[in-house]
């Protein structure tokens, strides 16, 4: 994907909040968008909002029903608005966000031991709960055995349950940008 591309993905997420917070916002400063000719196809997206270092928001879909481009818009408004984690975003946040988008390949299953760090965003299943890293969380959580306690911890699994062999693994790959990286002005 170019950078004319991604800058539009990028719009449809600052888009979609700046509608719910009914800030006027004009769009990117001299950034030309243009429509990915994917956007039509079905593919898992997350988006991502960051204040300086610190997690804002994180929703995402790995094998949703809708096109890309609906997809990213719900997960923009999951994300600023509806993260568990996190009390709504405010108008005086919306200029501080920095937003990443991950676009994710179809989910394939995996034995544990070829999991690769840096590169697979993993799925985990087990005794009928289910999370997900993306790949980006390898920075913070560098080893395998710290990478998978955490990943079986929000699953609400002991943080060893990857030790004893239960676990069903997927990985997929992301590409993924944000607007600091592409220099884009608000």
């Amino acid at each position: 994907m170019n950078k004319s591309e991604k800058a539009y993905l990028l719009y449809l997420v600052r888009n979609e909040i700046a509608k719910r917070l009914r800030i006027k916002w004009q769009g990117y400063k001299d950034v030309k968008t243009t429509a990915p000719a994917e956007l039509n196809q079905k593919k898992g997206t997350f988006v991502t909002l960051t204040i300086g270092d610190n997690l804002r928001g994180c929703i995402g879909q790995i094998t949703p029903d809708e096109t890309m481009e609906e997809t990213i818009k719900e997960n923009a408004i999951s994300a600023a608005f509806h993260d568990p984690r996190f009390e709504p975003l405010t108008e005086g946040e919306f200029y501080k966000i920095d937003v990443e988008i991950s676009i994710l390949s179809v989910p394939q299953r995996l034995d544990l031991e070829k999991v690769e760090q840096d590169v697979h965003g993993v799925i985990i299943k087990c005794k009928g709960r289910s999370a997900t890293f993306l790949p980006q969380v390898w920075e913070d959580l560098p080893s395998k055995d710290e990478f998978f306690s955490h990943l079986c911890m929000k699953a609400g699994l002991s943080c060893d349950e990857w030790k004893k062999g239960t676990l069903e693994v997927y990985t997929y790959t992301v590409e993924h940008f944000n607007e600091t990286e592409l220099k884009l002005g608000l």
